[in-house]
């Protein structure tokens, strides 16, 4: 299933929907109303339900109307982020290639990491596809991208093995990990990376089941229609199983947590000269099965 969140014109309430076949989104709550199936309000509370309530989507997505009030064609919405996770646990230099461009650029080490380069990012980051990444002259002159594979945690993961760690995903979407590059503080990339509208999210969430192998998705980025980013998730350094492992390790990963799995080469950063995003562009992150993740930059004043 692609699971999403979505308003409709002149009504901000934000609904739970799945996008189906040619473009048409499902109204999951008038779905389940009809039929009189309970489901929770929003997105986050279905992560968190488990596999029964799921199994009950899929049954009202089997029956659902090809048209009609209960299913809109995908146009005349407006996408949300999926939800409002309760922590981000961004992974830091997780791809070769970025590893050496950040050493040569942003003054990290050379040398690969031999654990996973964590961080947080808020809540309060999150944004959702086509709303605005937020450039502040007063506080960045550096601001970047990093298109990565975003994993939502489905079942509570504490001190949990490789062996079982998928288990406990939900699903997977996109993050773009927008960095002020010149707020890293002493070392430390809160600021840099936490602030409102860094972390756009969506635009759906597809169910673990959809995607058999996480760790051979194509993933890219444009900045007005130009390439700047082209991998593989294959290259990570640490796959996704061993993300889980190591985090859950000490901090428990809950249903809705999401991790963003770390960044391929080619960001502003890197490039000969830098360069960063300004208000008018227009950045485009696309993960093989998934979508993409489209966002204007504005200017925040």
């Amino acid at each position: 299933m692609r699971l999403l969140t979505y308003c409709t014109p002149g009504d901000d309430t934000p609904r739970p929907g799945a996008l189906l076949a040619g473009d048409r989104v499902a109204d999951l709550s008038a779905l389940a109303a009809v039929s009189g199936v309970r489901l929770p309000p929003d997105l986050l509370g279905l992560v968190a339900a488990g596999e029964p309530t799921l199994a009950a989507v899929r049954e009202l997505l089997a029956d659902a109307p090809g048209e009609g009030p209960l299913v809109r064609p995908l146009a005349e919405v407006v996408l949300r982020a999926p939800l409002r996770p309760g922590k981000i646990v961004g992974v830091g230099l997780n791809y070769v290639e970025h590893v050496a461009e950040s050493h040569r650029t942003l003054d990290t080490e050379r040398e690969l990491p031999d654990r996973p380069v964590l961080f947080s990012k808020p809540s309060t980051a999150v944004t959702g596809p086509g709303q605005p990444i937020l450039h502040n002259a007063e506080l960045t002159k550096q601001l970047d991208w990093e298109c990565e594979l975003a994993v939502v945690i489905g079942t509570p993961a504490h001190r949990v093995t490789e062996a079982d760690a998928l288990r406990h995903v939900f699903g997977y979407s996109i993050v773009n990990d927008i960095s002020a590059r010149d707020q890293r503080r002493s070392g430390q990339w809160f600021f840099s990376k936490g602030q409102d509208s860094y972390a756009p999210f969506g635009p759906v969430v597809v169910t673990a089941d959809e995607i058999p192998d996480p760790q051979r998705l194509d993933l890219s980025l444009r900045v007005n229609g130009e390439l700047r980013q082209d991998s593989n998730t294959r290259h990570m350094l640490f796959g996704i199983a061993r993300l889980i492992a190591d985090i859950s390790s000490g901090v428990t990963l809950e249903p809705g947590d999401v991790i963003a799995t770390g960044s391929p080469s080619g960001v502003g950063a890197g490039m000969v000269p830098p360069q960063f995003l300004r208000p008018g562009d227009l950045v485009e992150a696309t993960i093989e099965g998934i979508g993409t993740l489209a966002n204007p930059v504005v200017d925040a004043r």
